[in-house]
């Protein structure tokens, strides 16, 4: 018998029994559901609740840590001590008057700042012989820490306001530059081209379609560099000042008044908040198609 023959016949009519399917790996559920999903909101009423929550359990557990007895109020004072220390300050108009400076510094400091730093920026960001002009000292100047130049400022400004408001232009200026510039690149291009298209003229495209498409990006670097500019100018008081909310944190802390500190640190996290939601709310109005 041949290897042919032993073989099995089929006959025509059957079909062979399918071989079984190899097992299938799981889809990935992708679509509108996964979309909203990581997109979803909540509420008004339930944001709000979160806001609330977010003061409220911190101050909560600082009031649990002070009253338990464990920590030295020469260390960690109650919130009722803090407040009482503050009303204090208010009352003998300290507070007011460092206050005052400090808030004149910064407008004066981070004022100049913006207005160094935001054409230097829209022009790395829209002239191409000003990037590579103008980006290599930026990025090498932006890591120099500005207090490193406190000793410098002094010899060159003297102890007065000049050299304090420097350090916050320092602080400042660099790193505002560049992030104006990388808000400026986000225009689509075709924006530009459509402009082109039209007519519009170089100077014309840059006032009329490039700044405005840039202008919220350049509100949220204003926000963030507004925060380092409240750290510098703590740093500038704590040196030869006398006065400014700094410099009222230096005499606390010879006398470890620690209530002080921390009610001077409680205005300055208030007056910071109150700068962000003001600078957030020009933003959501100047950049409403933005959205």
């Amino acid at each position: 018998m041949t290897a042919a023959e032993a073989m099995p016949r089929q006959d025509a009519g059957t079909v062979p029994a399918a071989e079984e399917p190899a097992p299938r790996r799981a889809k990935l559920r992708t679509g509108p559901l996964t979309t909203k999903a990581l997109t979803t909101s909540v509420s008004a009423r339930t944001a709000w609740l979160l806001r609330c929550l977010s003061i409220l359990v911190p101050l909560a557990v600082w009031q649990a840590v002070s009253a338990s007895g464990r920590v030295d109020p020469a260390f960690l004072p109650s919130p009722s001590a803090v407040w009482a220390a503050g009303v204090d300050m208010a009352a003998g108009g300290e507070l007011a008057a460092d206050l005052a400076a400090s808030l004149g510094r910064i407008a004066a400091g981070f004022g100049l700042a913006v207005l160094i730093s935001v054409p230097l920026g829209f022009a790395m960001g829209t002239l191409g012989w000003a990037q590579p002009l103008l980006e290599p000292a930026v990025g090498i100047l932006r890591y120099l820490p500005a207090s490193a130049f406190i000793p410098l400022l002094i010899i060159w400004l003297g102890i007065g306001e000049a050299s304090k408001v420097a350090l916050l232009v320092l602080g400042v200026v660099f790193f505002n530059t560049l992030m104006t510039a990388d808000a400026v690149r986000q225009v689509p291009h075709r924006l530009l081209e459509v402009s082109a298209t039209l007519g519009a003229s170089r100077p014309r495209v840059a006032a009329r379609v490039v700044f405005p498409y840039a202008l919220p990006g350049i509100i949220d670097a204003m926000r963030v560099n507004a925060a380092a500019a409240w750290n510098f100018v703590v740093v500038a008081e704590l040196v030869a000042a006398t006065s400014g909310l700094g410099y009222r944190i230096t005499r606390a802390q010879r006398f470890l008044q620690t209530d002080r500190i921390f009610a001077i640190l409680v205005v300055i996290g208030l007056i910071g908040l109150a700068i962000d939601v003001t600078l957030r709310l020009l933003r959501a109005r100047v950049g409403r198609w933005a959205r």
